[in-house]
């Protein structure tokens, strides 16, 4: 199977999801600003990677977890991807597209923002990682509930 966590930016939010995801980042707190920034992609995302599907792992259960940047044309870029999911797989449930925007408050936006698209790092990056440290726990729920879905009953929040 592969998860496919996807936000506007790709370099916060999904980010932040795909290493809960992968065991990089605990689930039962709000990770500290030390622990976010050692995510190696966390911030990181350039233009050349919008619309990029970027592997980031594979979880305990053999599934490929991978981040999207799908900038602004959310909805229509998820539905041509599950169907060409379908066309190449013949199966619907090979791919599962996982949006995190839901869990982005005003903080990730601004410091998102001004971190990656005006490329002003330092006051952008401390705004951005405030906000993910503040949406934390939301994320870290769309994660649980993935988990949950693809493995019923073997995922207990740790």
């Amino acid at each position: 199977m592969h998860i496919i966590y996807h936000c506007v930016g790709g370099a916060h939010s999904s980010v932040i999801a795909s290493a809960i995801h992968l065991g990089m980042l605990p689930k039962t707190r709000v990770a500290t600003n030390s622990e976010i920034l050692s995510i190696p992609y966390y911030d990181n995302i350039t233009r050349e990677h919008y619309g990029r599907i970027i592997h980031r792992g594979i979880d305990e259960y053999g599934n490929n977890i991978y981040t999207l940047s799908r900038q602004f044309s959310g909805s229509l870029i998820i539905r041509a991807l599950g169907d060409l999911s379908v066309i190449l797989t013949g199966n619907e449930n090979n791919v599962i597209f996982v949006n995190v925007s839901p869990a982005v408050n005003a903080s990730m936006k601004i410091g998102g923002f001004l971190s990656r698209r005006l490329r002003l790092i330092w006051p952008g990056r401390p705004i951005v990682l405030w906000g993910s440290r503040r949406a934390y726990m939301d994320i870290v729920n769309i994660v649980r509930d993935i988990k949950e879905k693809v493995h019923p009953g073997r995922n207990p929040q740790k």
